[in-house]
């Protein structure tokens, strides 16, 4: 307990670094080359990481990371709300002013009124 005093310890970036080296050894097992070395290379990294008395450099990196998976959180969060609304509505665009314009599915061809710009155009839904 006392060694891991003003060390910087273990946060997510370093649980995600120590996932993907496993995955590497796991991968090395089918003779994958270079994977084993990548592994060891991204073990040592992250121990590195976890002694460190660079606390706030650490902090850092890990803030860099959050922010990182955050992104990828909502654009796959945002591409799934897209597929689960595709299957209901079908999404147009006005061909005077780009506008995006969501229409129902399944109503055959319409007339479709674009709000922004009243360009009125017809579409298959």
């Amino acid at each position: 307990m006392r060694f891991m005093q003003g060390r910087y310890g273990n946060d997510r970036l370093g649980q995600v670094m120590l996932m993907l080296a496993l995955v590497c050894v796991v991968l090395s097992l089918f003779r994958i080359p270079f994977i084993s070395t990548l592994g060891l290379v991204i073990l040592f990294l992250t121990y590195y990481r976890m002694f460190s008395r660079q606390i706030s450099k650490r902090a850092a990196e890990n803030q860099k990371y959050l922010q990182l998976e955050w992104k990828l959180r909502v654009k796959l969060q945002k591409r799934k709300q897209a597929l689960a609304k595709s299957r209901t509505h079908r999404v147009y665009k006005c061909p005077n002013c780009s506008q995006k314009i969501r229409v129902p599915r399944n109503r055959g061809r319409i007339a479709i009124t674009c709000r922004k710009c009243g360009t009125e155009f017809i579409r298959k839904t």
